[in-house]
């Protein structure tokens, strides 16, 4: 009988060390989502919950009797805690309150009751073990629960359930530890009646929650979105949503918008064709991100075109593309094409082993926020680049906005040239986006090459058909306003081990968002 008690403690110790980590995880993903700022948010919200937990470790010495009592209504709070903390934060938005109050609210009281756990499962464990067996048991176990919670939130909870029902989950995982304790044990408790009314509150709570939770969550979405929420996922890399105005729609990624149907060929003609018609052969064409499939919808147009791969992070995104009516009716089914090749991977790990040749490389990644994205404008990145392109290849990358990130485009205009192109930074007014630049380039040395950049001004677009791009719009678009390149010879190149790119970004207008 003893044993068996011990067992069940260190299996609540394992089933709470997982959920206390998902907890954790989600809340990181929550504030990253609605505050912003990822690297900033899950670094602030980790040492939070971490520090909360010391604190619960510290106070949990004045709770000196009724320690069984006290660990199940400990699980009864996590539970309620854990199972809100989406609509808490959700419903903060939609009120224009702050979300970081709640989240940080949020953190701070999970944190401090997890922290209480492990000490008090250790002192009803001790009349089972000795000392030294019975800590090493007892984090043991709790350490292989963090392992467990870390893969489930990764690979189960965050893209299957999301952060609508990842919390709801979390709250069932403590609320399913305090009941199999109350109820297996009840007869040991010294007041058992408030619990069992907490039993029966709590769980037709969860049970309500769940029912409630998808619209209320959906509420504080629609309120962070100026016009109508029509489609939300969240994958195990971003949340997705689109948006409806009179016909027309919006992509988002993680609360960045993406493209819009209503003027998304200014942005993808102007991706696309500068560096195709600059390029001697269109055989072979790599697109890295672009999983909307409009930058295939442009490569596409070319006839001589042999084969076209996609690289992409996110199979969410290929199916959206493939299957939704609004990617479908803007990439025009470009997904079916029989010269497309999908790969689901990471850009920069697809080069690493690739051993192909392109004639252009199309790089259509979001802005590079945050040193996950930030690697993929660093001048390895670029060498990688080059070392896949023809002798007469072309390489093209989306640079962000010059106005608003301004030396975050200078950053990336610099880095490609460091890494051994020549280049031609260019730029244009994109209604639903703001005036936003790319940057192409061919492998030789030094720095914006005239003959290059002649070769730009003369490009025709005759023989391609498209809405917005021209002769004359692409003049216009090398034309920059005065002092736009004054502060070019004292911006940094960005490395892996040095992102400046990241840096400067977030000092722009829109990195401070």
């Amino acid at each position: 009988m003893r044993m068996r008690q011990s067992y069940l403690l260190k299996a609540c110790v394992f089933a709470t060390g997982c959920a206390g980590i998902v907890a954790e995880f989600t809340l990181s993903t929550l504030a990253s989502y609605l505050l912003g700022n990822t690297t900033v948010q899950w670094a602030v919200l980790m040492s939070l919950m971490l520090f909360a937990m010391g604190l619960g470790s510290r106070w949990s010495r004045l709770l000196t009797d009724r320690l069984l009592d006290r660990f199940v209504a400990v699980e009864f709070y996590l539970s309620a805690l854990c199972a809100t903390c989406a609509v808490a934060a959700y419903f903060g938005s939609a009120l224009a309150l702050s979300a970081g109050a709640f989240i940080y609210g949020y953190a701070f009281a999970i944190g401090v009751l997890i922290g209480m756990e492990i000490p008090l499962v250790a002192r009803m464990n001790e009349a089972y073990q000795d000392l030294r067996s019975n800590i090493a048991s007892v984090m043991e176990k709790d350490y292989f629960g963090a392992l467990i919670g870390g893969l489930l939130f990764a690979f189960f909870f965050l893209p299957k359930l999301g952060l609508t029902y990842t919390p709801l989950a979390l709250g069932a995982v403590n609320f399913a530890v305090a009941s199999v304790l109350l109820w297996q044990y009840r007869h040991l408790l010294a007041r058992p009646k408030p619990l069992m009314a907490a039993f029966w509150i709590l769980g037709v709570g969860l049970l309500a929650l769940g029912f409630a939770i998808r619209p209320i969550v959906m509420h504080g979405e629609q309120s962070r979105y100026r016009d109508r929420v029509v489609y939300q996922d969240q994958t195990a890399y971003q949340r997705i949503v689109i948006t409806e105005w009179k016909g027309y729609h919006w992509l988002y990624l993680n609360g960045n918008v993406q493209f819009s149907t209503y003027d998304e060929e200014r942005y993808h003609e102007s991706l696309v064709h500068p560096a195709m018609q600059l390029a001697e052969s269109h055989d072979n064409v790599l697109i890295l991100g672009g999983g909307d499939g409009l930058a295939i919808r442009e490569v596409a147009k070319y006839a001589d075109v042999k084969a076209i791969t996609l690289v992409e992070l996110d199979a969410a995104m290929i199916d959206l593309a493939r299957t939704h009516s609004v990617f479908v009716g803007a990439n025009k089914k470009s997904l079916t094409d029989p010269r497309v090749r999908v790969v689901i991977g990471d850009a920069g790990a697809f080069l690493a082993r690739s051993d192909s040749l392109f004639n252009v490389i199309i790089v259509d990644l979001p802005d590079p926020k945050g040193p996950d994205l930030a690697r993929l404008y660093a001048r390895e990145f670029y060498r990688l680049c080059a070392r896949h392109l023809t002798a007469d290849g072309v390489l093209v990358t989306q640079a962000s906005s010059p106005l608003h990130a301004r030396l975050a485009f200078l950053c990336i205009e610099r880095t490609i040239a460091d890494a051994n192109f020549a280049t031609v930074p260019y730029h244009t007014y994109i209604p639903t986006m703001g005036d936003w630049g790319w940057v192409l380039g061919m492998r030789a040395k030094g720095r914006h090459s005239e003959g290059l950049v002649r070769r730009v001004r003369e490009l025709r677009f005759e023989e391609v058909e498209t809405r917005f791009l021209n002769a004359e719009a692409m003049r216009g678009m090398l034309h920059f306003w005065k002092g736009m390149f004054d502060a070019q010879h004292e911006i940094d190149v960005s490395t892996e081990m040095m992102p400046t790119v990241d840096r400067y970004y977030r000092q722009s207008e829109w990195g401070m968002e």
